[in-house]
């Protein structure tokens, strides 16, 4: 799903939502999340995930083409960690793989 996609979706779902107000609230809720990130402050969106920033330091790499050792500087990388709620979503037990499982338990 691409970000229009989601706009579309969600202005779809809330028909009293114009779908240029739909755009305008989510491109608001994902530049303060960036402002959050850049300022180094961590994002916390309870059952969906956190957004934080991490610090890689500057190291020594090589180039997989040539084999070549490059400097490569230090840099902040923003990093994603999935909520409870989102991870048993992913990972429970779906209603698919339940019929299965019910069906080999009566085999």
């Amino acid at each position: 799903m691409i970000k229009s996609e989601l706009v579309l979706l969600i202005a779809e779902q809330n028909p009293h939502l114009y779908q240029r107000d739909v755009e305008n609230i989510v491109n608001a809720i994902l530049d303060e999340i960036t402002r959050a990130l850049a300022r180094g402050d961590r994002v916390e969106l309870r059952g969906f995930g956190a957004f934080s920033v991490k610090k890689r330091d500057a190291r020594v790499g090589r180039n997989p083409r040539t084999g070549e050792t490059v400097s490569v500087a230090e840099k902040m990388i923003p990093v994603f960690k999935t909520g409870k709620e989102m991870r048993q979503r992913l990972n429970g037990a779906t209603p698919t793989t339940r019929s299965r499982g019910a069906a080999r338990a009566r085999a």
